[in-house]
């Protein structure tokens, strides 16, 4: 059974007291840290010298996932500030593969990611490339949206191909998980979940963070079988 990982979004919380918010979240698998250069998506946020100092005070390894254009110029640098995973857009990338080896070579797990309306199946071949394949259950730009049930069977196609290569790509999405949506998420084959809202605008963010974890784990054993 692939292990129930919550990856909390610091796009919600307080970025004036951000060392702080990230102590919040320390029980967290990681820190997803959403790094947007309004060109991509419509929304800027930071980059790479505030990721630098993110990794330096975090509790918890950093998974970054890179929201600009040019993915192939910008994202080896990420990996070279020594993040645990680093994730472009496919949509952002000119060679994909050659990208994922080059994080890879560089020391980070290397992830890839969808928008919802793009389709995984140009991208089964290469799913030995990747640790992880980030299917986005909103439109990626900003926080608080509604979860998208059309990204559903994307999600099944896609944990269908990774259990029949038999190679272990975990999958991860990103957009409006709450503690109702995890449940359809881990159901389709999800195993990596980005919360935001779902933590941050928790008055107990750990409390939050293990509720999320014991519905996604519930339904994950429930769809092994154990």
């Amino acid at each position: 059974m692939p292990q129930c990982c919550i990856n909390p979004s610091i796009l919600s919380a307080d970025f004036v007291n951000l060392e702080a918010e990230l102590q919040r979240i320390s029980t967290a698998d990681a820190v997803h840290v959403d790094v947007m250069d309004n060109h991509f998506v419509p929304n800027l946020t930071i980059g790479l010298p505030v990721v630098q100092r993110i990794q330096a005070v975090s509790p918890v390894p950093l998974d970054a996932h890179l929201m600009i254009s040019d993915a192939d110029r910008w994202a080896p640098g990420f990996a070279d500030a020594g993040l645990a995973s680093v994730t472009f857009h496919a949509e952002a990338s000119i060679a994909p593969v050659k990208l994922a080896r080059e994080l890879r070579a560089r020391g980070a797990k290397a992830g890839m990611a969808l928008r919802p309306a793009t389709p995984v199946e140009p991208y089964l071949d290469m799913l030995s490339e990747l640790d992880m394949l980030l299917i986005m259950t909103v439109e990626p730009g900003f926080g608080g949206q509604a979860f998208l049930d059309l990204t559903l069977p994307k999600i099944r196609r896609a944990r269908e191909a990774i259990d029949g290569s038999g190679i272990g790509v975990a999958i991860q999405v990103d957009g409006g998980i709450t503690e109702e949506t995890i449940v359809r998420a881990a159901e389709a084959g999800a195993n990596v979940f980005v919360a935001g809202s779902a933590v941050y605008g928790a008055q107990d963010p750990a409390a939050a963070i293990a509720r999320l974890r014991e519905a996604g784990s519930a339904k994950l054993r429930a769809g092994s079988g154990e």
